[in-house]
């Protein structure tokens, strides 16, 4: 007789998950064949467990796992269903020491910090946080993570962007959706400032196609400016919705104003009429500066 000279400490490791997985298929779901095939679904079934289930242990306490869009950098059809989105687990950074800190700081008057700024860093922490790991936040989201209101999410991020070089990736401005012109602003204004279409994108956080497609709006609403069509031509000639040309028009004024023909003229009369005063453009809070240590112009 031979001797047993198998380890009998070999079966030990084999009695895991993904065996498991690989028995419940062969044996209740009777998914009989090539056992190759059932290792592959046993290891996408794994990493599925790992992408929504991830372990927050290493983070330490103030982390959120939270299942967001993934930032997949293609503008959604029309009609699209949320459940279509591609889905991303992220883990996020809701509380930290230094939120902690703050606190103890603020209780004793060392630090006084308004609640609109508190509220404005941790939102765009979370935000960023999501970005890097390859998701977008929404505005509900961050309503929900917050506890605020949609309105005040949508205050806040309107003030982040007007003390702030960088623009917040959120799903509405990341996917092009909302009709707020936040990102077309801090895009054509590095445009004018003549920095090229990749460095934009680097520092706006959009994808080369996404700024091309502003800047070709932008360049034809100006033409058509030029021009001298009125709004409803450049809605039938441009394709382009009456808002959104609107917002593109506003800003071509901004950095063109001898294309503002309506504004010349409204100057003109009230000058006439003892009441002239300087019109004051919104869209100037929205402007970039972006100093040379941060990217270099082109040559």
């Amino acid at each position: 007789m031979k001797p047993d000279t198998r380890c009998r400490y070999e079966s030990l490791p084999k009695r895991n998950f993904r065996n498991a997985i690989i028995r419940l298929l062969e044996q209740q779901y009777k998914l009989l064949g090539s056992h190759k095939i059932l290792q592959m679904i046993a290891d996408d079934v794994i990493e599925l467990q790992r992408e929504y289930y991830p372990e927050v242990d290493r983070h330490g306490l103030g982390y959120i796992v939270w299942r967001t869009t993934g930032a997949t950098f293609k503008k959604p059809s029309y009609g699209t269903k949320v459940e279509d989105y591609e889905v991303k687990t992220v883990i996020l950074p809701l509380i930290t020491e230094s939120d902690i800190k703050m606190q103890i700081e603020n209780f004793y008057g060392k630090v006084k910090k308004r609640q609109q700024d508190r509220d404005i860093e941790v939102m765009s922490r979370l935000i960023k946080s999501a970005y890097e790991q390859g998701g977008l936040l929404s505005g509900a989201e961050l309503s929900v993570l917050l506890n605020r209101s949609l309105t005040t999410i949508g205050r806040y991020i309107h003030k982040y962007h007007q003390t702030h070089k960088d623009i917040l990736p959120t799903k509405g401005i990341i996917l092009d959706q909302g009709s707020k012109p936040t990102h077309k602003a801090g895009i054509i204004d590095l445009y004018e400032q003549g920095y090229p279409e990749v460095d934009i994108a680097r520092l706006t956080n959009h994808t080369i196609a996404s700024v091309g497609r502003y800047l070709k709006n932008y360049k034809n609403i100006k033409l058509l400016l030029e021009k001298g069509f009125n709004l409803i031509e450049m809605v039938r000639i441009s394709g382009l919705g009456r808002s959104t040309i609107i917002q593109y028009r506003d800003l071509v004024y901004l950095y063109h104003p001898g294309l503002n023909r309506e504004g010349q003229a409204a100057k003109v009369n009230q000058k006439s009429d003892g009441n002239f005063s300087r019109p004051t453009g919104s869209l100037r809070s929205h402007q970039y500066k972006i100093t040379q240590e941060t990217v270099v112009k082109k040559n």
